[in-house]
């Protein structure tokens, strides 16, 4: 069982890091995006940018990372530890996000964003402070 878990660990983390990494730069592209005139080649170049990131990072590396943590949870057994439902809240809140900034893609590609650059600074902060909870819960397991 060490070596599978071993293993699970080892991918759950990296798909988790791939993962991240596309949630905090995705909005920083729709705050530049912002900025571009519509049909500029400016704007073109960030929706064909925005839509790899998008299928090509973060969507594979979202499901990879519900893939490898259900696989450490049936492999520890801890369905049902409390510190293990605050953390799949916390995941379940991320995909949330991750479906919306996949909805601003699509909006951007059909250029009809109504969203501020402002705006994006702000929900740029999510990801971080639910990583933080994440990661609270996964090393301190209350």
């Amino acid at each position: 069982m060490a070596d599978a878990y071993s293993w699970a660990k080892f991918l759950h983390i990296i798909s988790v890091i791939a993962w991240m990494a596309g949630l905090f730069y995705l909005p920083r592209l729709f705050v530049y995006h912002t900025t571009a005139e519509v049909g500029s080649d400016k704007s073109e170049t960030f929706k064909i940018m925005e839509r790899r990131l998008l299928k090509a990072i973060m969507n594979p590396a979202m499901m990879s990372s519900w893939i490898f943590g259900l696989w450490l949870v049936y492999l520890l057994d801890a369905y049902f530890d409390l510190w293990l439902m605050l953390k799949f809240s916390m995941v379940l809140l991320m995909t949330i996000y991750h479906m919306v900034l996949s909805g601003h893609v699509r909006k951007f590609a059909q250029d009809q964003n109504k969203n501020s650059e402002r705006y994006f600074r702000i929900i740029n902060e999510i990801p971080t402070l639910l990583m933080v909870a994440i990661v609270f819960f996964v090393i301190f397991k209350p």
